[in-house]
């Protein structure tokens, strides 16, 4: 429950045997592993390590996960405490990385160098991580609680579907500091998180984190599983009241009132090659889903430090930075990340695409979807080339939405579905149209479709198609997905 592990799932269990079978009988004797990365913070030296310990001890997996972590597999129980001696000599541990306590508090990838930084993050992040996640009181929550901060314009944090999120807002009497919201969270349940109102400074952000995280351990519905989560007692409550406790009973004094914060609109990521505050560059590129291995991340450490690069960073999209590049070393640390099959100008295709972990390790999952979103992105370049807006693409394994199903403009939620041939066979139910940013909302279900895995690739080229030959000028995926029948969806 604390130390960042759970049971993978056995190799010989189809999908079918999820719904069937306890999580005894799915498990093997095998886990996996989150190393913990907050605000997505890692150093050449750090990445080396990980990359190790994935060829040492985790049959080379490695996977950038859309909370910042890396997420290994086939760890056995038996070396992980060389495992955790390798982290702690880098100063990188694995505690907290799942179960029902404060997850990874995610930030922005950029922060303390990006140009378009309202405030730096990163001592909020580091006080809560350093001297609040200690404490015993945080270790028995209802379920898990998953944190953000963030001071860049872009809010490159995903703040609409986090528990907590703290993001950039300049106070029109009191400056840079941020814009609190609670209670988003997506699942078999999705609700965005609504803004508490109040302005806060950077100081004051660990406490009212703790008091927000207290609430949530004294009032969350512990009884009640599928319903214990932060955003059914903000539902419940209002955010009225829920701010009242907070600062009544929690915090012992009035928060300030603030403004909304703008919306910034356009791309979240941070892939491609942009400048810094200081006249440095940064380089995000972006290993499709995320995906990787441990001699891979090794290499990627000796590219880094060849071109004079100790600061990396990992993404909510599942990307990788490289921070403080002087302008004379960009064309050749590019060239060295190309043999490495790493574009800092993938396709729109291979840029969006996200997947969990799916079948291949996850109990909870029904179908296989990492390697499944890999062959739809080799398909789409093969076959559209590439596209001029940001296509948002999920794969999800199962109802649970990792891979955030609902807010993406193509999202498929794994299901075991029934072919043309009464064959019980891997597929998706299709969700169209979701969104986070300028304005959130949930993707639309199209009635009764389901598409099996083997249909997929003529489904989603078939549509995109349709979306090209019928757009308006400017016009999005989702704004399309609204007006456009329903025959040219399926």
């Amino acid at each position: 429950k604390w130390i960042g592990m759970y049971t993978q799932r056995r190799q010989d269990m189809d999908g079918e045997q999820t719904s069937l079978l306890t999580n005894a009988e799915l498990q093997d004797r095998y886990f996996m592993m989150r190393v913990r990365l907050d605000g997505g913070v890692m150093s050449s030296e750090q990445m080396r390590v990980i990359g190790g310990i994935s060829s040492d001890f985790a049959r080379g997996t490695a996977d950038f996960t859309d909370r910042q972590n890396i997420q290994l597999h086939w760890i056995r129980i038996e070396d992980v405490p060389e495992i955790w001696d390798r982290l702690a000599s880098v100063g990188l541990d694995t505690f907290f990385g799942c179960g029902d306590v404060p997850r990874v508090v995610l930030g922005s990838p950029v922060a303390g160098i990006s140009k378009d930084e309202i405030i730096d993050a990163t001592p909020a992040i580091r006080e809560i991580k350093d001297n609040w996640l200690t404490r015993d009181e945080f270790a028995n929550l209802p379920r898990k609680f998953k944190s953000a901060i963030s001071g860049n314009k872009r809010q490159d944090v995903t703040h609409e579907i986090q528990d907590i999120s703290f993001i950039g807002s300049e106070h029109p009497e009191h400056g840079p500091g941020f814009d609190v919201w609670v209670g988003g969270g997506l699942s078999t349940n999705p609700m965005l998180a609504q803004r508490l109102g109040a302005w806060v400074s950077i100081d004051k952000v660990p406490e009212v984190w703790a008091g927000v995280v207290r609430i949530f351990r004294d009032y969350g519905y512990r009884k009640l599983r599928n319903r214990a989560r932060l955003k059914f007692l903000v539902a419940d409550w209002g955010i009225e009241k829920f701010r009242r406790i907070l600062e009544d009973d929690y915090l012992g004094y009035k928060l300030d009132d603030g403004p909304e914060p703008e919306v910034a609109p356009g791309y979240r990521d941070h892939v491609g090659v942009h400048e810094q505050r200081d006249g440095r560059f940064y380089v995000g590129v972006k290993p499709t889903v995320g995906h990787t291995e441990g001699d891979h991340l090794q290499r990627l450490a000796d590219i880094a430090e060849s071109h004079g690069v100790t600061d990396l960073r990992t993404t909510p999209d599942k990307e990788l930075l490289f921070l403080n590049v002087e302008s004379d070393k960009i064309d050749d640390l590019l060239k060295d990340l190309e043999s490495e099959h790493l574009s800092a100008k993938p396709s729109s295709f291979r840029r969006d695409i996200i997947s969990c972990t799916g079948l291949e390790f996850c109990k909870l999952a029904l179908v296989t979807t990492k390697q499944r979103a890999i062959t739809l992105a080799d398909q789409l370049e093969e076959r559209l080339g590439d596209l001029d807006v940001p296509l948002k693409i999920s794969l999800n394994g199962c109802p649970n939405s990792c891979a955030r199903t609902q807010v993406a403009d193509i999202g498929l939620k794994g299901q075991i579905v029934t072919d043309d041939n009464g064959n019980r066979v891997e597929g998706f139910q299709v969700h169209l149209g979701g969104a986070v940013g300028m304005h959130p909302d949930w993707g639309k279900k199209l009635r009764g479709h389901k598409v099996t895995s083997a249909e997929l690739d003529d489904y989603v080229v078939r549509v995109v198609e349709h979306y090209k030959e019928q757009r308006a000028e400017g016009e999005q995926f989702r704004d399309w997905v609204l007006r456009a029948d329903e025959a040219v969806l399926q």
